[in-house]
């Protein structure tokens, strides 16, 4: 059932003849639930915890090579990551559903040196308050969900990033953290 629903998500927008792209803009979380913890594999079986992350902001991006959406932001997220990785912020990229074969061959076409990690069983991405792919959410340095997109962006637009960037140092960021995130995001 959600990869059906998740698969419908990213088929959508090639269904909108002459559609307006999505605007380049974050959703804030006003709530800002603790972000679901995760500890996953990458391509070349290394593990990384979005928990080791703390003090940090860290871009979570949910995809799989059959979203068409999720393919064409790829090239923006690579150019994104060559900026943020000396900027203090982390970018994951998390596949939903496929196996390493599957996104190295993908990786061939579509070359990047941020992590890609992988959520095989869909377990991770289900504790998350995803409505398809791509979904991507902001954790702040707090590990809390600070900001949700959904479907494609430009991820190198420095509009999109400002955001991302300024949470390095918000006093907003002092504030307790709340109930881990489980279903509807304000």
């Amino acid at each position: 059932m959600l990869r059906t629903l998740l698969l419908i998500t990213a088929l959508l927008p090639q269904l909108a003849v002459g559609a307006t792209p999505l605007p380049q803009t974050l959703t804030p979380v006003e709530s800002r639930p603790m972000a679901p913890d995760f500890s996953l594999q990458d391509l070349d079986g290394e593990v990384h915890r979005l928990s080791a992350l703390r003090g940090r902001p860290v871009i979570v991006n949910f995809w799989a090579t059959w979203c068409p959406p999720c393919r064409e932001e790829m090239p923006s997220m690579q150019r994104a990551w060559e900026r943020l990785q000396t900027e203090g912020v982390t970018l994951l990229a998390v596949n939903v559903g496929e196996d390493p074969d599957t996104v190295f061959q993908f990786t061939g076409s579509y070359p990047v040196e941020f992590p890609i990690l992988f959520d095989r069983e869909g377990t991770v991405s289900g504790a998350w308050p995803m409505l398809g792919l791509p979904t991507t959410f902001v954790v702040d340095p707090q590990g809390r969900i600070a900001y949700r997109a959904i479907g494609g962006r430009e991820w190198d637009d420095p509009t999109l990033l400002q955001p991302v960037l300024e949470l390095r140092n918000s006093a907003a960021n002092a504030t307790t953290p709340q109930q881990p995130a489980t279903g509807n995001l304000q």
